[in-house]
């Protein structure tokens, strides 16, 4: 056989290496793996197809015309009234066994597949879908106006727009009669109402779950199961319900999924009202790990000291012994007892003293400088003192500084009387003779002013020499 002439087709979108009709995701919501799709005649076996159509809403049809249909077409539905477009989702022997989970048992439940969608249809399908969501807004401001305690929470168009689906949320019986007539003036559609969960709600919209995956009421569960919070007691889980509830508000689905197995691996542990006695002390349960099948016991029934993990048969071997009124030695199987850890010293290699050199060193620097500041004040104290003499000389020089300043004020003023003066005398020169023969003469009137003037500075010094 001829090996390098071979001709290879790479699988992809699969995870578990089948071929690439199974298509393991898909971008559908509720996909179902197709593990028969690669077996000859799988798809010929039967006539039924799975349609999918907006979100989880899935129907089975009978492929009366004998289409050559596969996974991912697009088709055209019987519906009441008109057509309906849907997306092929499964084909084959396994249609007959979703049909059994879905508890569809009558046939007239059961339509007929038209044709592949034209494009026609798909244009009519794209106009539809674009109104749905104004539709659910409008929808939604219309029962409020009724008064109505209901949350409209999707609007479905079908693929020939003249049916809508409404999606509704309520808590209690609702009487949507008036709603239904001003929905149907409104939109000028065929109106029905469909009442959903929580978490049907929450399969459609869809989601990312705290653990990383999308919801699982997105992808594959379809029938819901009452969840309670025995479940997480079972698994010994905190009942926080913060953590407990799921993106629906209610609790996670996925706490029923491991529960009877925490169940069953519960029923070998040992009470946690038995008290192990031992020559050692009394040991009472702290925690346990219910799937490895260990138990913790510590001495103290409220806090954890001494605590000592064995296993749930030594465990119940040690109830049999004190039923006998028997106490072993210790919890190990062995008899023995339990080697206390010896506490490690971090300081065991270390000097004690190697830190004190460095502290010596500081206390010699701030002694010298202590010191140097008490040298200094001694030379301060040993200066002499200032003379009598030199004081004086000091109380002098301050005053002559403080005559200087009113003297210098006095020679400005003497200035400026003696810039107005000489004004005067050039105004005067400047007169007219006929007012100057009528007045006395001026040097006879002016001398005793002289005179003043020629006696004013005198005055000044006598003043200075007086201080």
């Amino acid at each position: 056989m001829d090996f390098n002439n071979l001709e290879y087709e790479i699988c992809h979108d699969c995870d578990r290496g089948l071929c690439k009709q199974a298509i393991g995701r898909q971008d559908r919501q509720l996909n179902t793996y197709d593990w028969l799709a690669d077996i000859p005649g799988n798809a010929m076996s039967t006539d039924l197809v799975e349609v999918q159509f907006k979100h989880t809403r899935k129907g089975y049809y009978h492929n009366v015309n004998h289409l050559e249909l596969k996974k991912g077409d697009i088709v055209a539905v019987e519906a009441n009234p008109g057509h309906d477009i849907g997306v092929v989702t499964l084909t084959g022997r396994l249609v007959k066994m979703q049909l059994k989970k879905a508890n569809i048992k009558s046939p007239d439940d059961i339509k007929r597949i038209y044709r592949l969608a034209r494009p026609v249809d798909l244009e009519k399908y794209n106009e539809a879908k674009s109104r749905e969501h104004a539709t659910m807004i409008e929808s939604r401001e219309i029962a409020k106006k009724l008064g109505l305690q209901m949350k409209i929470g999707d609007v479905e168009y079908q693929g020939d727009c003249n049916k809508a689906i409404f999606y509704y949320i309520a808590d209690e019986r609702v009487d949507f009669r008036q709603l239904i007539k001003v929905l149907a003036e409104t939109f000028h559609v065929r109106i029905e109402m469909k009442q959903i969960g929580a978490r049907q709600e929450a399969g459609r919209i869809g989601g990312t779950g705290p653990c990383g995956r999308e919801l699982c009421c997105a992808t594959w569960m379809k029938n819901f199961v009452s969840v309670s919070t025995n479940s997480a007691r079972f698994q010994d889980i905190s009942l926080n319900p913060q953590k407990l509830a799921g993106m629906c508000a209610k609790l996670k689905c996925c706490l029923n999924y491991e529960v009877d197995s925490y169940v069953e691996a519960g029923r070998k542990l040992p009470s946690k009202e038995v008290i192990l006695q031992t020559q050692d002390a009394d040991y009472h349960l702290f925690k346990t790990d219910i799937l490895a099948g260990l138990v913790t016991y510590s001495t103290d029934k409220n806090i954890a000291a001494n605590l000592e993990t064995i296993t749930a048969e030594r465990a119940k071997e040690i109830i049999e012994l004190n039923r006998n009124g028997e106490k072993p030695l210790s919890l190990q199987d062995d008899g023995t007892l339990k080697e206390t850890r010896k506490t490690v010293d971090l300081l065991a290699n270390e000097n004690i003293t190697r830190f004190d050199k460095a502290k010596k060193k500081r206390k010699q620097g701030n002694k010298n400088k202590q010191k140097a500041a008490a040298a200094n004040d001694k030379q301060q104290s040993q200066q002499p003192a200032p003379r009598k003499d030199e004081q004086r000389n000091d109380g002098q020089r301050q005053q002559r500084t403080e005559r200087q300043a009113p003297r210098a004020e006095r020679q400005r003023e003497k200035g400026e009387n003696q810039g107005e003066r000489q004004g005067e005398r050039k105004a005067g020169q400047q007169r007219p003779a006929q007012e100057r023969d009528g007045q006395p003469r001026g040097g006879q009137r002016r001398q005793p002013g002289r005179q003043q003037r020629n006696q004013q500075p005198r005055n000044d010094q006598q003043q200075d020499a007086k201080e």
